[in-house]
């Protein structure tokens, strides 16, 4: 009879696995808490947030400015071609270029605040050289190349747009 257990045991224990009997479910941890980012990073994201703030608004600024040149250069060209308004005209694209190269300075000094400013390195590398788009409309005017100088400043408000998508 001592056989016949034996033999039974062994072959229930063959069937039903030990491993089947234990426990199945593993022990997990818990998830690991998230610690408060630290105080350098909250003062990084608080200089993107303002360069953020600073090229939406140069941005702006330089979406009117190409609206306001468009409306001037059209005019310019029109009393152009008459001999009696060539003072006014002459005034008139003077300030234009004037204006051109003060937003080119604004573009430089936001430029230069991107390149210095660590955590801005990647849009950075779209605003480089914005300045001298600038510098290249305000040429242009001077030549009284005035449609070239609208699509440079057209091609400067898409490289703020897209420096502004980057951040």
């Amino acid at each position: 009879m001592k056989p016949f257990f034996a033999t039974a045991t062994v072959c229930l224990l063959l069937i039903f696995p030990a491993a089947s009997l234990a426990q199945t479910r593993t022990r997990r941890r818990p998830p690991p808490r998230r610690r408060a980012p630290a105080a350098a990073s909250r003062l990084d994201q608080t200089k993107v947030n303002a360069a953020r703030l600073q090229l939406a608004e140069m941005n702006k600024a330089m979406t009117r400015f190409a609206y306001l040149y468009g409306r001037l250069a059209k005019d310019l060209e029109l009393t152009a071609a008459q001999a009696e308004s060539a003072d006014v005209t002459a005034r008139t694209k003077a300030g234009l270029v004037e204006n051109i190269r003060a937003m080119g300075d604004r573009l430089d000094k936001l430029e230069a605040q991107f390149r210095f400013t660590s955590g801005l390195e990647r849009p950075y590398r779209t605003l480089a050289g914005v300045s001298r788009q600038a510098e290249t409309a305000a040429q242009q005017v001077g030549a009284n190349r005035f449609d070239q100088a609208g699509q440079t400043l057209l091609a400067i408000t898409v490289t703020l747009t897209d420096a502004l998508t980057e951040l």
